[in-house]
């Protein structure tokens, strides 16, 4: 074994595993082992980037563009909508017709498209046919992988392996070349789900109709849990004030559904809603969170108790500001716990001249911000000598007060007997998360504790001091009087209008939201659209959603104004599930791109440009003629996964340069070759295919593709053969909701668990397998 060999391996080895652990984004991995494979020798420089200019890679990238085009006009759901209508209401008959036409549009348009374009569509028909939508999901995913398979440009594993042909010196595949197989593993995969399959899918309804025609998702996101009414009583402090003031939200996660006033209901409102004495606000938050607005109706405040010259005077003030290269910088105070691990309070950041007070915890810390900060003076003082800090500056009460304008004030909150915060942390009150009020010392027992650690139990009896603005005290003391009416709680009917309503959204395939969280993206106050439920992995969550990091595959009902549904549907990074909130597509322009596709796919066929060139003009003509934008062309072209074909790319040149291939191949399928040549394909089916249900089936494409010829070299089998077994194969992600983003797609809408995909798509692999073994050479023989 060559140093190189033992090079390519560990390199292999390495990032197999980071691609099963996740720690880190699949694109930087193959970035990684592109540069540690040129770094180490193995490959030259130009080699590593000839990635980016792979004739695969373009055309990959073309095709997205192209059926970018095909979506934006209409021509995919017009063809869609059409043949779906002709299936009728018969499960069968519709299970059928469903796979097949969704199969056969995978052929023409990238199979995660067609999944996401379906989907409402399909759902639609679910609630018209009252099945439940898991009965259908499951098979339009294993559909529109099956379809992948029926030519050149269905799924990138195909083009993948034909530019392995082509990089090898042999014929590459042809466009239609996979059609014969194709349309096998298709008809008999339907079969399968039409027969066998749909009796072992799951019957969790997850979306049911109502007699208005809205979706009654109340039951299946357990919304009558967590649906009350406050009222705000005669001479309430909040009256006045709005909404965005009142922080009902941050306060307590407390979502305002609605407010009714005089008899008449306020759909809907916004954050600069104003309050009035009397009214029932409508609210949407989990039960721990009221138990905790109760206990907050117990503390006593003792505004007679004078503490803030003494306090100060114990405390010190300095302006620190954030160094080049700092490990501050892109993180917030939340992330790296700052208070927690300096025992330092940041009440001010002061940025491009502009001061902030409130949402301190959230802001992405950049160089040169400035921090006020207050604490002890030991501790100010070590943490102005780190390395975080390029400077610092020691400040007095009343410079702070001139320079910040900070109108503040310190005051004592007794923590009664009877209190439920009693045994509670200070973390745990959420006094800073809900009126921004912090906690800077607590009395007990004759001892004054400053800067108490946030892990601090409160004890019956204890003086809290706390440090926070006018108003956020006067919240505190508005919200001990509100009033929760638990004689009549309201119903998801009486929330829906015509204008206003509830709609389910998914994270869409190319979203870049995947790990953030609600907090992070802000996204109640940039889409206008609360979220008052996510459904992950068959279950309902309610509680805690603002810091919950969102996971492709979940199912967020949101609720809103109608037209902030419409904008939403325009985003890149969801995927509305209401037909009625998609963007209108560019009809008039569906035969101009039909005409593009047919121009693209002729011109192959007929021998007139290679697929890469007529692809690249496809897409360039979606642009030129206005099917699509610039913009919307580049938007449909999926970065991510560009990056990780190339980079990848040169750990199959290091492979095959190496000679790793040629040993793996001998290793791993030396033995099931003494048994013949169908005892070949099989391992390689296998291997393929379980390599497929965890790790990105582009990758797994461009891996064994060398492996497949170096064993037909070895062997004297058709390469051709080969690869179109590794194409069945690298299409085979039937058993994990991992192993293709279109299964992950629909997990959460369908109310899937991992096990579901493991019972459905076990039978469906060993199938195929059949396929590959006694099917698949006859129609490409396996001798050289």
């Amino acid at each position: 074994m060559t140093p190189d060999i033992l090079i390519v391996i560990a390199v292999l080895v390495g990032a197999i595993v980071l691609f099963l652990t996740e720690r880190m984004r699949v694109d930087v991995v193959a970035l990684l082992v592109l540069l540690s494979l040129t770094l180490l020798g193995v490959i030259t420089h130009r080699q590593a980037l000839q990635g980016f200019s792979n004739e695969a890679v373009i055309t990959i990238a073309s095709v997205l563009v192209l059926s970018g085009g095909l979506m934006r006009t209409g021509v995919a759901n017009i063809l869609g909508q059409r043949v779906l209508r002709l299936a009728g209401d018969q499960e069968t008959r519709l299970l059928v017709v469903m796979m097949l036409s969704v199969g056969l549009m995978s052929g023409v348009i990238n199979n995660i498209a067609v999944g996401a374009l379906m989907l409402p569509a399909v759902l639609d028909i679910a609630r018209r046919t009252a099945r439940p939508p898991s009965m259908l999901l499951m098979p339009l995913a294993f559909g529109s992988l099956l379809g992948g398979l029926t030519t050149l440009i269905g799924t990138s594993p195909n083009i993948l392996i034909s530019g392995a042909l082509s990089d090898a010196g042999l014929r590459p595949f042809s466009f239609f070349d996979f059609t014969p197989v194709g349309l096998i593993v298709l008809s008999a995969g339907t079969a399968y789900m039409a027969v066998v399959g749909r009796r072992l899918l799951p019957t969790r309804d997850m979306t049911r109709q109502t007699t208005r025609g809205t979706q009654e998702l109340d039951q299946a996101y357990q919304l009558p849990k967590v649906l009350f009414t406050l009222e705000l009583p005669s001479g309430s402090a909040l009256a006045g004030k709005t909404l965005a003031n009142v922080r009902l939200r941050p306060a307590l996660g407390i979502n305002v559904m609605a407010i009714v006033r005089d008899g008449e209901t306020m759909l809907a409102p916004g954050a600069q809603a104003e309050l009035r004495a009397g009214d029932k606000l409508v609210v949407e938050g989990s039960s721990e969170r009221l138990d905790a607005l109760r206990g907050w109706r117990q503390l006593q405040l003792e505004k007679e108790w004078h503490v803030e010259r003494d306090l100060v005077a114990a405390l010190r003030f300095a302006e620190l500001r954030v160094a080049e290269g700092s490990d501050l910088v892109g993180r917030t105070l939340e992330e790296v716990d700052f208070r927690g691990r300096t025992g330092v309070l940041v009440v001010a950041i002061t940025r491009d001249g502009r001061v902030r007070l409130t949402r301190l915890r959230w802001i992405a810390l950049k160089a040169d911000d400035r921090l006020l900060v207050v604490g002890i003076p030991e501790r100010v003082e070590a943490l102005a000598e780190r390395d975080s800090f390029a400077g610092h500056r020691a400040l007095k009460a009343d410079e702070v007060a001139r320079i910040y304008a900070l109108r503040r004030r310190f005051l004592a909150i007794r923590v009664p007997q009877e209190s439920r915060l009693v045994g509670m942390s200070l973390t745990e009150t959420r006094l800073r998360d809900a009126f921004g009020l912090s906690v800077v010392g607590i009395l007990r027992d004759s001892e004054t504790r400053l800067l108490p650690d946030p892990t601090e139990i409160l004890r019956v009896g204890d003086l809290c001091l706390v440090e926070g603005r006018q108003r956020d005290f006067e919240n505190l003391e508005a919200m001990q009087q509100l009033k929760i009416d638990e004689q009549s709680p309201p119903t998801i009917e009486t929330l829906e209008s015509d204008d206003v309503g509830l709609a389910e959204v998914a994270l869409a395939p190319r979203t870049r939201l995947s790990g953030k969280t609600l907090r992070e993206i802000d996204f109640h106050e940039k889409y206008g659209l609360t979220v008052v439920a996510v459904w992950r992995e068959a279950e309902s969550f309610t509680m805690n959603l603002r810091d919950m990091a969102l996971k492709f595959g979940d199912a967020l009902l949101v609720y809103g104004p109608r037209e902030k549904l419409t904008l939403l549907a325009k985003e890149r990074d969801f995927l509305v599930l209401t037909e009625v909130a998609r963007e209108a597509p560019r009809e008039h322009k569906a035969p101009v791109a039909a005409l593009i596709m047919a121009g693209v796919i002729v011109s192959v066929v007929v021998g007139l440009l290679p697929i890469y060139i007529a692809a690249l003009a496809g897409a360039t003509a979606m642009v030129v003629t206005g099917c699509l934008t610039a913009s919307e062309a580049y938007a449909s072209v999926e970065w991510k996964a560009v990056v990780l074909i190339a980079g990848m790319l040169s750990l199959g040149v290091a492979m095959h340069q190496s000679g790793a291939a040629q040993m793996i191949s001998s290793s791993v399928l030396g033995s099931a070759a003494t048994f013949g040549p169908h005892a070949l394909i099989a391992g390689l089916f296998v291997i393929t295919a379980l390599a497929a249900q965890i790790m990105p089936t582009a990758v797994v494409a461009v891996l064994m593709s060398q492996i497949a010829l170096s064993s037909a070299g070895d062997l004297g089998l058709s390469p051709h053969a080969l690869l179109m077994v590794v194409a069945v194969g690298s299409s085979a992600a039937f058993m994990s909701p991992v192993g293709h983003p279109v299964n992950l797609l629909v997990m959460g809408v369908g109310g899937y668990r991992f096990t579901d995909y493991t019972r459905v798509g076990l039978p469906l692999v060993l199938l195929l397998l059949l396929i590959v073994v006694f099917i698949l050479p006859l129609i490409w023989p396996l001798s050289g």
